[in-house]
Protein backbone atom coordinates (compact mmCIF):
# COMPACT_ATOMS: atom_id res chain seq x y z
CA UNK A 1 0.00 0.00 0.00
CA UNK A 2 1.57 3.63 -0.80
CA UNK A 3 2.54 5.48 1.77
CA UNK A 4 0.25 8.55 3.85
CA UNK A 5 1.03 12.01 2.11
CA UNK A 6 -1.47 14.03 3.77
CA UNK A 7 -3.17 12.83 6.84
CA UNK A 8 -6.26 14.74 8.23
CA UNK A 9 -7.35 14.22 11.73
CA UNK A 10 -10.86 15.77 13.06
CA UNK A 11 -10.50 18.92 11.45
CA UNK A 12 -13.33 21.28 12.17
CA UNK A 13 -14.00 25.07 11.24
CA UNK A 14 -16.08 27.46 12.75
CA UNK A 15 -17.97 30.68 11.63
CA UNK A 16 -19.71 31.86 14.69
CA UNK A 17 -22.51 28.88 15.61
CA UNK A 18 -22.16 27.81 11.96
CA UNK A 19 -19.68 24.80 11.96
CA UNK A 20 -18.43 24.53 8.31
CA UNK A 21 -16.26 21.62 8.49
CA UNK A 22 -16.84 19.06 11.16
CA UNK A 23 -14.56 16.31 12.46
CA UNK A 24 -13.49 15.68 8.95
CA UNK A 25 -11.07 12.45 9.17
CA UNK A 26 -9.54 11.42 5.94
CA UNK A 27 -6.39 10.55 4.20
CA UNK A 28 -4.49 10.94 0.92
CA UNK A 29 -2.13 8.70 -0.23
CA UNK A 30 0.92 9.15 -2.51
CA UNK A 31 0.27 8.72 -6.16
CA UNK A 32 -3.68 8.64 -6.19
CA UNK A 33 -5.95 10.76 -7.30
CA UNK A 34 -9.30 11.41 -4.38
CA UNK A 35 -12.05 13.01 -5.57
CA UNK A 36 -14.71 15.19 -3.57
CA UNK A 37 -18.31 15.58 -4.20
CA UNK A 38 -20.90 17.44 -2.38
CA UNK A 39 -24.16 19.59 -2.55
CA UNK A 40 -23.23 23.43 -2.51
CA UNK A 41 -22.43 24.51 1.06
CA UNK A 42 -21.10 21.16 2.07
CA UNK A 43 -17.67 22.45 3.28
CA UNK A 44 -15.44 21.60 0.08
CA UNK A 45 -13.78 24.66 -0.35
CA UNK A 46 -13.29 25.58 2.82
CA UNK A 47 -11.92 22.19 3.75
CA UNK A 48 -9.45 23.48 0.85
CA UNK A 49 -9.13 26.64 2.77
CA UNK A 50 -7.78 25.44 5.99
CA UNK A 51 -5.60 22.56 4.63
CA UNK A 52 -3.86 24.79 2.75
CA UNK A 53 -4.25 28.06 5.49
CA UNK A 54 -5.93 30.38 2.69
CA UNK A 55 -7.07 32.29 3.85
CA UNK A 56 -7.52 30.74 7.16
CA UNK A 57 -6.92 27.23 9.21
CA UNK A 58 -8.57 24.87 11.24
CA UNK A 59 -10.10 25.48 14.27
CA UNK A 60 -9.55 21.73 15.61
CA UNK A 61 -7.82 18.60 14.75
CA UNK A 62 -4.61 18.24 13.12
CA UNK A 63 -3.13 18.05 9.40
CA UNK A 64 0.02 16.22 8.46
CA UNK A 65 1.52 16.68 5.04
CA UNK A 66 4.67 14.42 4.43
CA UNK A 67 4.95 13.53 8.24
CA UNK A 68 4.95 17.00 9.08
CA UNK A 69 2.50 18.84 11.26
CA UNK A 70 1.04 21.82 9.10
CA UNK A 71 -1.57 22.86 10.67
CA UNK A 72 0.38 26.04 12.09
CA UNK A 73 1.98 27.07 9.39
CA UNK A 74 1.61 29.55 7.13
CA UNK A 75 0.15 29.22 3.54
CA UNK A 76 3.52 30.12 1.88
CA UNK A 77 5.08 27.29 4.24
CA UNK A 78 2.83 24.62 3.05
CA UNK A 79 2.96 25.95 -0.92
CA UNK A 80 6.67 25.07 -0.05
CA UNK A 81 6.47 21.61 1.37
CA UNK A 82 4.96 20.79 -2.01
CA UNK A 83 1.06 21.20 -0.94
CA UNK A 84 -0.59 23.47 -3.75
CA UNK A 85 -3.86 24.45 -4.58
CA UNK A 86 -5.76 26.24 -7.28
CA UNK A 87 -9.31 28.05 -6.60
CA UNK A 88 -12.69 27.83 -7.93
CA UNK A 89 -13.00 31.51 -9.22
CA UNK A 90 -9.81 32.84 -11.36
CA UNK A 91 -6.78 33.56 -9.78
CA UNK A 92 -4.88 35.14 -12.61
CA UNK A 93 -3.13 37.81 -13.37
CA UNK A 94 -5.43 39.43 -16.35
CA UNK A 95 -2.86 42.22 -17.51
CA UNK A 96 -0.02 39.73 -17.70
CA UNK A 97 0.99 37.47 -20.25
CA UNK A 98 -0.10 33.42 -19.72
CA UNK A 99 3.94 33.02 -19.30
CA UNK A 100 4.16 35.87 -17.22
CA UNK A 101 1.21 34.46 -14.73
CA UNK A 102 2.70 31.11 -14.71
CA UNK A 103 6.32 32.77 -13.24
CA UNK A 104 4.79 34.13 -10.89
CA UNK A 105 3.98 30.79 -9.51
CA UNK A 106 7.84 29.90 -9.10
CA UNK A 107 7.82 31.93 -6.17
CA UNK A 108 7.72 28.82 -4.00
CA UNK A 109 10.60 27.34 -5.83
CA UNK A 110 13.12 29.09 -3.37
CA UNK A 111 16.40 31.10 -4.85
CA UNK A 112 16.49 30.30 -8.38
CA UNK A 113 17.90 31.99 -11.59
CA UNK A 114 15.58 34.20 -14.15
CA UNK A 115 16.60 31.31 -16.86
CA UNK A 116 15.05 28.68 -14.28
CA UNK A 117 12.24 29.93 -14.14
CA UNK A 118 11.44 30.82 -17.82
CA UNK A 119 12.66 27.40 -17.87
CA UNK A 120 10.37 25.64 -15.00
CA UNK A 121 7.43 27.59 -16.53
CA UNK A 122 8.03 26.52 -19.80
CA UNK A 123 7.93 23.01 -18.76
CA UNK A 124 4.52 23.37 -16.77
CA UNK A 125 2.73 24.80 -19.60
CA UNK A 126 4.07 22.25 -22.03
CA UNK A 127 2.64 20.03 -19.30
CA UNK A 128 -1.14 21.17 -19.68
CA UNK A 129 -0.97 21.48 -23.69
CA UNK A 130 -1.16 25.27 -23.12
CA UNK A 131 -0.30 26.17 -27.06
CA UNK A 132 3.25 27.88 -27.13
CA UNK A 133 1.84 30.41 -30.14
CA UNK A 134 -0.35 31.41 -27.10
CA UNK A 135 1.61 32.18 -23.84
CA UNK A 136 2.19 35.79 -24.48
CA UNK A 137 -1.58 36.74 -24.96
CA UNK A 138 -2.84 38.09 -21.83
CA UNK A 139 -4.54 36.27 -19.19
CA UNK A 140 -7.90 38.37 -19.98
CA UNK A 141 -7.68 37.36 -23.31
CA UNK A 142 -8.07 33.33 -22.52
CA UNK A 143 -10.66 30.84 -22.75
CA UNK A 144 -12.20 29.44 -20.22
CA UNK A 145 -10.49 26.42 -20.76
CA UNK A 146 -7.12 28.22 -21.41
CA UNK A 147 -7.31 29.98 -17.97
CA UNK A 148 -7.98 26.80 -16.10
CA UNK A 149 -5.44 25.13 -17.86
CA UNK A 150 -3.04 28.67 -16.85
CA UNK A 151 -4.64 28.02 -13.06
CA UNK A 152 -3.03 24.41 -13.46
CA UNK A 153 0.16 25.01 -15.01
CA UNK A 154 0.74 27.89 -12.22
CA UNK A 155 0.71 25.44 -9.56
CA UNK A 156 2.58 22.61 -11.41
CA UNK A 157 5.20 25.02 -11.91
CA UNK A 158 6.56 24.44 -8.36
CA UNK A 159 6.68 20.71 -8.81
CA UNK A 160 4.39 20.11 -5.65
CA UNK A 161 4.19 16.83 -4.06
CA UNK A 162 0.01 17.04 -4.13
CA UNK A 163 -2.02 19.01 -6.40
CA UNK A 164 -5.18 20.36 -5.12
CA UNK A 165 -7.82 21.49 -7.72
CA UNK A 166 -11.15 23.05 -6.59
CA UNK A 167 -14.04 22.69 -9.34
CA UNK A 168 -11.45 22.30 -12.25
CA UNK A 169 -14.19 21.81 -14.65
CA UNK A 170 -16.45 24.57 -13.77
CA UNK A 171 -17.67 26.38 -16.89
CA UNK A 172 -16.40 23.94 -19.44
CA UNK A 173 -17.86 22.26 -22.28
CA UNK A 174 -18.12 18.88 -22.55
CA UNK A 175 -15.11 18.67 -25.45
CA UNK A 176 -13.48 20.53 -22.81
CA UNK A 177 -14.35 18.34 -19.68
CA UNK A 178 -12.92 15.33 -21.85
CA UNK A 179 -9.60 17.21 -22.62
CA UNK A 180 -9.57 18.03 -18.66
CA UNK A 181 -9.97 14.28 -17.68
CA UNK A 182 -7.18 13.71 -20.04
CA UNK A 183 -4.62 16.01 -18.78
CA UNK A 184 -5.23 14.71 -14.86
CA UNK A 185 -5.05 11.01 -16.00
CA UNK A 186 -1.84 11.99 -17.33
CA UNK A 187 -0.69 14.12 -14.40
CA UNK A 188 -1.42 11.82 -12.35
CA UNK A 189 0.33 8.42 -14.44
CA UNK A 190 3.46 10.78 -14.26
CA UNK A 191 3.29 10.44 -10.66
CA UNK A 192 1.58 13.86 -8.89
CA UNK A 193 -1.29 13.16 -6.01
CA UNK A 194 -4.24 14.95 -6.74
CA UNK A 195 -7.23 15.74 -4.82
CA UNK A 196 -10.08 17.56 -6.67
CA UNK A 197 -13.59 19.06 -5.93
CA UNK A 198 -16.18 18.80 -8.43
CA UNK A 199 -19.72 18.32 -9.60
CA UNK A 200 -19.33 17.01 -12.66
CA UNK A 201 -19.72 13.66 -11.04
CA UNK A 202 -18.53 11.53 -14.49
CA UNK A 203 -15.29 13.49 -14.50
CA UNK A 204 -14.54 12.54 -10.66
CA UNK A 205 -15.89 8.64 -11.58
CA UNK A 206 -13.41 8.71 -14.68
CA UNK A 207 -10.19 10.03 -12.59
CA UNK A 208 -10.78 8.75 -8.65
CA UNK A 209 -9.99 6.03 -7.43
CA UNK A 210 -11.23 7.19 -4.21
CA UNK A 211 -14.37 9.28 -3.60
CA UNK A 212 -15.44 11.72 -0.37
CA UNK A 213 -18.68 13.15 -0.42
CA UNK A 214 -19.89 15.70 2.17
CA UNK A 215 -22.76 17.12 3.61
CA UNK A 216 -23.72 19.99 6.27
CA UNK A 217 -19.56 19.88 6.52
CA UNK A 218 -19.38 15.97 7.58
CA UNK A 219 -17.90 13.23 5.58
CA UNK A 220 -21.38 11.06 4.62
CA UNK A 221 -19.56 8.27 2.66
CA UNK A 222 -16.27 7.58 0.90
CA UNK A 223 -14.44 4.92 -0.43
CA UNK A 224 -14.63 3.29 -3.92
CA UNK A 225 -16.53 5.77 -6.35
CA UNK A 226 -19.02 3.17 -7.29
CA UNK A 227 -19.67 1.81 -3.75
CA UNK A 228 -20.24 5.67 -3.03
CA UNK A 229 -22.60 7.18 -5.66
CA UNK A 230 -24.58 3.67 -4.91
CA UNK A 231 -25.09 4.48 -0.71
CA UNK A 232 -27.94 5.64 0.06
CA UNK A 233 -27.37 8.09 2.44
CA UNK A 234 -25.79 9.94 -0.61
CA UNK A 235 -28.30 9.64 -3.28
CA UNK A 236 -30.77 10.97 -0.68
CA UNK A 237 -28.54 13.76 0.57
CA UNK A 238 -27.03 14.39 -2.88
CA UNK A 239 -27.11 12.86 -6.23
CA UNK A 240 -30.57 12.03 -6.68
CA UNK A 241 -31.23 10.56 -9.91
CA UNK A 242 -27.57 11.12 -11.12
CA UNK A 243 -26.26 8.13 -9.46
CA UNK A 244 -26.79 5.91 -12.86
CA UNK A 245 -25.48 8.42 -14.78
CA UNK A 246 -22.35 8.76 -13.43
CA UNK A 247 -22.49 4.64 -12.72
CA UNK A 248 -23.14 4.62 -16.69
CA UNK A 249 -20.46 7.39 -17.27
Amino acid sequence: MAAILLDVGHVTKRFGAFVAVNDVTFDVREGEVLGIAGPNGSGKSTLFNILTGIPFGRDAGEIHFRGQSVGRLKPFEIARLGLVRTFQKDSDFKTLSAFENVMMGTWCCGPISASQKRDLASAALDKVGFALERIHLTAGDLSVFDRKRLMIASALVSSPHLLMLDEPASGLTKPEIDALRDLLLELNASGLTIVVIEHVLPLLMAVAQRLIVLNEGRILSQGDPQAVVRDERVISAYLGGQASHAHAS
